[in-house]
């Protein structure tokens, strides 16, 4: 593995523009950043592939387990959701996609380490599936990259449609009825918050790729969706009944909006999944640690610290982007992150070997899509902590 300077593309900016990463300079410096390079050799791929395979199978028998054991409280899921999540496991509902975070450092010989699994709502996907590619075709001609998320989205949709009829199913707490006032509709509804570009952008991606699948889709603001009491249904603002959903908005929020009671009545099947919820969540790392000690992808984690000594990481069990992470060394905070997290309780994870280059620490992010490894996209930052801000660099490799 290497990093490597690069020479930014004349027009780069109008480049990623027009393919959707509008979001590419915040305020705050740059995110996307073609100023340097990693180049890969193809057994570190197939170990980073091989990796998130295995961990992705690793984490399903570990939500096994929660189900079987009763371990709700051990990843704070509302009782509400409890049913919901029952239900939506023993039907496998379709999932699209997930993000495994891993450290890797080829030179430490421990092979590829599990960070957390972003399996509910996971970003810098425009990123990775589309500007690194086109990156590529213009300054990589011969070189091949770990990515075919793109592909692999489409079939994943086509998958889908073939699979579950896009009309309406009538749920627990539902009144047919011949008059019904929420129009049926053919249509998947593609959902995020208002005046989030980034959330917006990938979202708007992703209803492309659902359209390119042959299905037809409508966009929805979470803060448009509302419920309509007399035909126990969801709705838009044109009053069309809401069946299917994919929404960029985590499940533990969803939980707790005005329309959250409703949601155990399973008006609408959403993607990501209910089930989802038993991945997305940090408690799951001590789980998979108890579960499968000293698996070699698996980083020591618990739910106090002591058995880690002075040295670990603290994070909260619902925490995105980085957010309310703290490092710890010889028992004291050497780094941390603000945010809004935390109350909901921690987790204690063994710091991971990642490598360091002229300072800049890389993060692979490993794309599941349907289950199966799709692709790859690394963040790298000077600090320890990966945050929302940490820039995205293209790779490729040979």
């Amino acid at each position: 593995m290497q990093r490597h300077p690069c020479q930014p593309r004349l027009h780069w900016r109008e480049k990623v523009e027009k393919i959707g990463l509008t979001f590419h300079t915040p305020p705050e410096g740059p995110y996307w950043d073609e100023s340097a390079c990693y180049e890969l050799t193809a057994a570190e791929v197939d170990a980073l592939e091989t990796a998130a395979h295995a961990l992705h199978y690793l984490c399903i028998e570990a939500a096994e387990s929660v189900i079987r054991n009763h371990w709700w409280q051990r990843l704070g899921i509302p009782e509400l959701a409890v049913p919901a999540i029952l239900r939506s496991w023993e039907r496998d509902d379709f999932s699209l996609y997930g993000r495994f975070d891993l450290s890797y450092d080829p030179d430490s010989k421990s092979g590829p380490k599990l960070l957390e699994y972003n399996a509910d709502t996971p970003t810098a996907l425009i990123e990775a599936a589309v500007a690194q590619w086109f990156w590529l075709q213009d300054t990589h001609t011969g070189a091949d990259q770990f990515n075919s998320i793109h592909e692999r989205l489409i079939e994943a949709w086509r998958r889908f449609a073939g699979s579950v009829s896009c009309r309406p199913t009538l749920r627990v707490g539902d009144v047919p009825s011949a008059d019904t006032q929420c129009r049926p509709t053919t249509s998947i509804h593609f959902s995020s918050v208002k005046e989030h570009i980034e959330d917006e952008q990938t979202v708007l991606y992703l209803r492309d790729t659902c359209e390119q699948a042959g299905v037809k889709t409508k966009p929805v603001f979470i803060e448009d969706i509302g419920w309509d009491e007399k035909q126990s249904c969801f709705v838009d603002l044109d009053n069309e009944r809401i069946t299917h959903c994919f929404k960029l908005y985590p499940w533990e929020w969803l939980w707790h909006e005005e329309f959250g009671p409703h949601l155990a009545r399973e008006p609408v099947l959403f993607i990501e999944p209910t089930w989802k919820m038993l991945l997305s969540n940090k408690g799951l790392l001590p789980i998979l640690w108890e579960l499968f000690p000293g698996h070699p992808n698996l980083l020591p984690a618990y739910e106090d610290a002591a058995p880690l000594g002075p040295h670990f990481v603290r994070k909260p069990k619902l925490s995105r982007e980085g957010a309310n992470v703290a490092w710890f060394e010889g028992g004291v905070a050497v780094e941390e992150t603000d945010g809004d997290y935390g109350e909901e309780g921690h987790v204690f994870q063994a710091a991971a070997p990642v490598p360091e280059f002229d300072g800049n620490r890389p993060i692979f992010g490993v794309w599941i899509v349907d289950h199966e490894p799709a692709g790859l996209g690394i963040r790298e930052d000077t600090r320890r902590i990966t945050g929302n801000l940490s820039r995205f660099v293209p790779h490729y490799f040979r």
